[in-house]
């Protein structure tokens, strides 16, 4: 558990340096623990790796004060577990489900378990993601997504994609993007 910890705190330390989030920006996470311990996805979710790997995650979003957004699995067709407050500063209506190992994954029941207010939303539009295992976050990006390399290639057996957002660029070839 040390290793996953190490990994992914370089991991959001680097993420944190290149994409520079601005405070209680909204960060979704997909976690396949099946995939972190070497096993197909959802095939064998692990309630210490998402304990594991929750422990840093909160650390580093208090530390930055940003938002955290844990995506289910597609039993619940990905829905979202965040804060309540987060959720309604946002506009996102919840649902009626509570996520559990075998429907919602393990990282997702474990952040349900330890939000003080959770709530359940179907989609958000994200500043930035955090993909381990190939969970498919992309649908709660906003609608340009900008991926990041880090040096951390895999968190345990699962590999790690990063990802901020950006404005779109709309205006063609006279358009003016920086100010002069």
């Amino acid at each position: 558990m040390n290793e996953l910890y190490s990994e992914l705190s370089t991991a959001l330390d680097e993420f944190m340096s290149v994409a520079q989030f601005s405070k209680d920006s909204l960060i979704v996470v997909g976690c396949s623990t099946s995939e972190v311990s070497g096993q197909h996805i959802g095939s064998s979710g692990s309630a210490d790796v998402a304990q594991a790997l929750y422990a840093q995650l909160n650390n580093w979003s208090r530390q930055h004060q940003l938002q955290l957004a844990f995506q289910s699995c597609e039993h619940l067709n990905r829905a979202l577990v965040l804060e309540r407050e987060a959720a309604q500063r946002r506009g996102y209506n919840p649902v009626f489900v509570i996520p559990v190992a075998k429907a919602g994954g393990a990282m997702a029941a474990h952040a349900y378990r330890q939000f003080a207010d959770p709530v359940v939303v179907e989609n958000i539009q994200a500043d930035g993601g955090i993909d381990i295992g190939q969970t498919l976050i992309g649908m709660h990006l906003k609608p340009v997504a900008v991926p990041l390399r880090s040096t951390i290639l895999r968190i345990g057996e699962a590999p790690i994609v990063l990802a901020t957002t950006r404005l779109k660029r709309i205006g063609g070839e006279r358009a003016v993007y920086v100010q002069e």
